[in-house]
């Protein structure tokens, strides 16, 4: 099993700033992927963005140049770095990963956290 303990997120103004953490458990579970999804109100949960092993992102288009996503194998932990916030931002954040059992041919799981509200309004 692996879990994810998201931390950062809260109510900021339009244009104004947030980091989101996520530390994800150490056991003998290999991580590839991790990323951050989020789910408004009404609907459905929705890709941010991503990020491989390796440390190379993805974003999609609504976050480019505005969201930064980072990662530190080190610690199993990775970052969303927030900026220029929008009230559509407004949603309940969640951090993902991709694990397997670190074994030959394992399969990779999907894992979840609880998700974090944030919330942008003047």
């Amino acid at each position: 099993q692996v879990r994810l303990a998201e931390s950062g997120g809260g109510l900021v103004q339009p244009g104004g700033s947030l980091r989101l953490s996520c530390a994800a458990s150490r056991n003998t579970f290999c991580i590839s992927s991790m990323g951050w999804y989020r789910q408004a109100p009404g609907k459905g949960r929705d890709l941010v963005a991503e990020i491989t092993s390796a440390g190379n992102p993805t974003y999609t288009d609504s976050v480019k140049g505005r969201f930064t996503i980072s990662r530190d194998n080190a610690e199993n932990t990775i970052y969303l770095l927030m900026n220029n916030l929008k009230p559509e931002d407004t949603a309940v954040y969640y951090c993902a990963a991709k694990a397997s059992p670190c074994v030959h041919g394992a399969q990779e799981s999907d894992y979840w956290g609880q998700g974090t509200q944030v919330t942008v309004s003047s």
